[in-house]
């Protein structure tokens, strides 16, 4: 009953706006794929009209493709980095309302695309998108988990893995060629999450600052109280104000860890690495290239009307992301993360087999569908949803901003890294292309069995325990080896 009077009106707004980012960062995420025709050939008309030799030439059309796919990853990468600066500098839904303008101004470029060079119109469009979308996944988490009461925490926190994933499967419904994915609307297509941002900006209006944040950095206690009694009804603020002037003194005791110093102490060093492993395995597993080249994927496989696939992909994805909502507080972090991959590897394997043996078998086709759909049910069941809040359970409130910001980083990197090579490699490896992702899915599932601590229900300090013991019984092998060593010797 507690739970149910902690979910006021206010709440549901606070979290359904916040989390508006995420469905804009989805909705960038997918709505490349299903138009990529439309507007390859699009480009190839513009590119004719400025250079004859430019437009004989196929690797100039998938250098501005694939630049127009990943750029959007440059934008996130630049920005993420900049996230506590601005959240801590203008408060979270000040921050949230400001940064709204950048999506708003990427949004108008792509939907002017045609009254003007459209390669370089959809390429800037999308690097400001994505500078928006670096500072939104950043900013939401922060907002929404603070906001949240703590028995709500984890299922709210996981609804930024649902809004990102409606958003995908919202852009490839209306990229379907009847509706927005032909020649004529397809500017309106790309500049459609623009909507989005103005429906945020004018919510935002209505949204409660972060009581944490109005106490903690600004100590303005009457306000976060006022503002608390709006999330949470007519509960009784007192008991939260207490948790959060111990954290505020936790925090003052605790020096903030610049990123320098997240690196360069031998303290930390364990939980950096799980962290950055963590978001690699997320981009580097391959669902990146389904995500951005499902329709490509399907095609090949000889499916007759490819684009309806990639939809069933994205309502697959939707409603195992909503499970996952309700798995990842049953089982265990680890655990899942380690299904998921395995999962993965297996389907990657599967899918491999099922290009490379289709113009032998016609047969093969359904492995290979068949095998997208699995892959992508293994990737929200772990690898999707728990590198988006791992990092956080993983350091306390002096490193938390800093690791933040790095695994953050690391997650845009790795995202542009896979948008820009994946054509290349595609037309490379030809059918081969998923065996590269089974073999670094294989890394991912022995790093994660050997490295991960399950943080599920464990305090800082437990977490802690358990990489430091990890770095004793390490210390403990190389010293018996060295030891052996000296006695053959």
């Amino acid at each position: 009953m507690q739970t149910e009077k902690h979910l006021t009106g206010t709440l549901i707004l606070s979290v359904f706006t916040a989390v508006l980012g995420f469905f804009q960062y989805g909705y960038s995420l997918g709505v490349i794929n299903a138009p990529q025709k439309v507007i390859e050939a699009h480009y190839a008309r513009v590119l004719a009209d400025t250079s004859e030799e430019l437009a004989a030439s196929p690797h100039i059309l998938t250098m501005y493709w694939s630049l127009s796919v990943s750029v959007f990853a440059i934008g996130g990468m630049v920005s993420s980095f900049t996230v506590g600066w601005i959240g801590d500098r203008l408060g979270r839904v000040k921050a949230m309302l400001v940064v709204n303008v950048l999506s708003i101004a990427g949004n108008l470029l792509m939907g002017l695309a045609k009254f003007g060079p459209s390669h370089i119109l959809i390429i800037s469009g999308r690097a400001v998108t994505g500078l928006y979308c670096g500072l939104s996944s950043g900013l939401v988490p922060m907002y929404v988990s603070e906001v949240s009461p703590t028995a709500l925490r984890g299922a709210l926190g996981t609804l930024h893995q649902l809004a990102i994933v409606t958003g995908i499967l919202f852009s490839q419904i209306l990229g379907l060629d009847f509706l927005l994915g032909n020649d004529e609307m397809w500017p309106l297509l790309l500049g459609l999450s623009g909507a989005a941002a103005l429906l945020q900006f004018f919510l935002l209006l209505l949204c409660p600052e972060s009581p944490r944040y109005l106490y903690i950095k600004l100590g303005k206690v009457e306000e976060a109280k006022k503002n608390l009694k709006r999330l949470r009804g007519n509960c009784d603020p007192m008991k939260e104000i207490e948790e959060m002037e111990k954290e505020k003194q936790e925090a003052a005791s605790e020096k903030k860890v610049s990123i320098r110093q997240l690196f360069t102490s031998s303290k930390y060093r364990q939980a950096v690495i799980v962290a950055l492993m963590v978001q690699i395995s997320q981009q580097f597993s391959g669902i990146n290239a389904i995500f951005y080249y499902s329709t490509n994927i399907f095609e090949r496989a000889g499916v007759d009307q490819p684009v309806y696939a990639t939809i069933g992909v994205g309502v697959v994805n939707t409603v195992f992301t909503v499970i996952s909502v309700f798995l990842v507080e049953k089982a265990g972090r680890r655990s899942l993360f380690l299904a998921g991959l395995m999962g993965m590897l297996v389907s990657a394997v599967a899918m491999t087999v099922g290009l490379v043996l289709l113009s032998k078998f016609a047969w093969m086709s359904y492995v290979s569908m068949v095998a997208i759909f699995l892959f992508v049910i293994f990737f929200e069941v772990g690898p999707g949803p728990i590198p988006w809040f791992i990092v956080a359970e993983l350091f306390s409130q002096g490193p938390r901003p800093a690791a933040i910001a790095v695994a953050g980083f690391c997650n845009w990197a790795c995202n542009f890294i896979v948008g820009m090579c994946f054509q290349y490699i595609a037309d490379l490896c030809g059918p081969y292309v998923f065996a590269i992702f089974a073999g670094l899915l294989l890394i991912f599932f022995l790093f994660a069995h050997f490295k991960v601590p399950e943080t599920k229900g464990k305090s800082f300090e437990e977490i802690a325990a358990v990489f430091r013991r990890k770095k004793l019984s390490a210390k403990a092998m190389t010293e018996l080896q060295d030891l052996r060593r000296s006695e053959e010797a």
